[in-house]
């Protein structure tokens, strides 16, 4: 028998709460009427509401479905979620990751930045809430009630530190969490998202799925970011053969084989011959495995828009 107290953080002023890996279980979660408090929901659940919050610092794991924030006010979060609502909230900043574009109504103040952060059980915790580390629109927020000349959103600073916001955990309870809040380490790969690109050539390069995808994918984001590219964007999407003519062209029927073993994984590059340097990468770090990368710079831009407006298509964004 589930109590529902075990799932509720109310009325608390000046604490540090939190639940520890394997405590909510893909459970619902409430938090509301809290003040001033340090709160950590270090698991998976299936929903998360959260409402009547005060100058609260919030983290939470993986959301299956929707997080909902409703009359809120400067409040700092850490946010992994299928769906991000807010309403009637004022200076919330939040690091995300969303799977779907986030929306926010009757909100003013809001910053957001893409999630970063790692604990041991994280990885496993995203898989349990059904959720994809590549699939992150945290800077694609839609606005339901838009004031003319005035923008109710932006985005926090590139160079913001997750744990000048969130602090680690205080509590001797919480501290078990073996947390990094390092961007290289982090669960999620840091994008760049809607900010401003610093160069007119991006590369595509989309993993076949297969049981290295992902750690293939990491290490070709580990290797194009030391060379000081930047990570745009990252999708995680089932492909079709009609869709592999659409984005792949004249190369589909090369792959058109590997998209029924699952999805793809994509990535979008950005800098000065970031064509060059990532078609380089993969012959040097991943002969051996069948990568799909744009051929020229005169093409790439081209790739880039055919793969995410495809993509963007089948997530009904």
């Amino acid at each position: 028998q589930i109590d529902p107290k075990d799932y509720t953080f109310a009325g608390l002023k000046d604490e540090t709460v939190g639940r520890l890996p394997g405590k909510v279980a893909g459970q619902q979660f409430v938090i509301q009427d809290c003040e001033n408090c340090s709160i950590y929901i270090f698991d998976h659940s299936a929903t998360i509401t959260i409402d009547d919050c005060v100058n609260c610092k919030i983290f939470l794991g993986p959301i299956k479905g929707s997080v909902f924030f409703r009359d809120c006010k400067d409040c700092k979060c850490i946010v992994a979620c299928q769906q991000f609502r807010s309403r009637d909230c004022r200076k919330l900043e939040v690091f995300l990751c969303c799977a779907t574009q986030p929306i926010i109504e009757s909100s003013t103040g809001m910053k957001f930045g893409c999630f970063q952060y790692y604990y041991p059980e994280l990885a496993l915790q995203f898989k349990d809430a059904g959720l994809s580390i590549f699939n992150n629109t945290w800077s694609n927020i839609h606005d339901f009630t838009p004031a003319s000349g005035e923008n109710n959103w932006g985005l926090l600073p590139e160079n913001a530190v997750v744990q000048d916001y969130v602090p680690l955990p205080s509590s001797e309870e919480l501290k078990a969490v073996r947390i990094s809040t390092d961007a290289t380490r982090s669960i999620i790969p840091i994008t760049r998202g809607r900010r401003q690109k610093s160069s007119d050539e991006s590369c595509l390069a989309v993993f076949f799925a297969g049981d290295y995808t992902t750690a293939n994918a990491r290490k070709l984001i580990d290797e194009m970011t030391g060379k000081g590219f930047q990570l745009v964007q990252t999708k995680e999407v089932s492909m079709k053969a009609e869709d592999a003519h659409r984005v792949f062209q004249q190369c589909a029927s090369e792959f058109i084989p590997l998209l029924e073993k699952g999805p793809v994984v994509a990535l979008e590059f950005n800098g000065d011959g970031a064509v060059e340097g990532c078609r380089s990468t993969i012959n040097d770090v991943f002969s051996g495995t069948k990568v799909f990368v744009s051929e020229s710079k005169a093409s790439a831009s081209q790739d880039v828009d055919n793969f995410y407006n495809f993509a963007d298509m089948q997530m009904g964004m």
